[in-house]
């Protein structure tokens, strides 16, 4: 059985991980946090001194994804989506959080104070809705609003409807 590649993409702190690992338990779809990937895999291109955290090596990640992506059946989590290549994904949900929300929630991370205001301003200026239209077909980018657990269970109940559909509409 054919199955879709969905892309959850947002902000740091939007809801993707909560989003995608509950997503993955009710539809059977495989979960893949691009974080979790590369600290497993060492797929790191040095450290960013400013913003205390490893450098992606996006090239390893699409090179260690290939397989499971052409295979379908796969929900991606990452901040950003610039560098995958279109053809993986059949639907791109890009989450967003008010902006006093998602200041708690970094904040109980730990970030500091310029990581802290640059995501709050990445939010604020819609940067990976931007990206998201800039790098899919603005028919596949989709926005949900990630504040509340309600807004995690409307998410979840409307991406199952929409594989639903999708598995119904490409089964011979």
């Amino acid at each position: 059985m054919l199955l879709p590649n969905i892309l959850l993409t947002g902000t740091p702190g939007v809801g993707k991980t909560t989003l995608g690992k509950e997503l993955a338990s009710r539809s059977g779809l495989k979960y893949i946090n691009v974080g979790d990937l590369a600290r497993e895999g060492q797929l790191y291109d040095g450290y960013d001194e400013e913003y205390e955290c490893p450098i992606l090596d996006e090239d390893r990640v699409v090179d260690e994804l290939e397989n499971q992506m052409s295979e379908g059946g796969v929900i991606v989590d990452y901040h950003g989506c610039d560098f995958f290549p279109e053809r993986w994904f059949h639907i791109v949900f890009v989450l967003q959080a008010d902006n006093s929300v998602l200041y708690k929630r970094l904040e109980t991370r730990g970030y500091n104070e310029k990581k802290l205001k640059d995501n709050i301003q990445c939010e604020i200026f819609q940067v990976l809705y931007e990206e998201a239209l800039a790098s899919y077909r603005e028919e596949i980018v989709h926005q949900l609003p990630s504040n509340k657990p309600e807004d995690l269970e409307d998410n979840i109940n409307q991406i199952l409807k929409w594989i639903e559909q999708w598995i119904k509409d490409h089964s011979s």
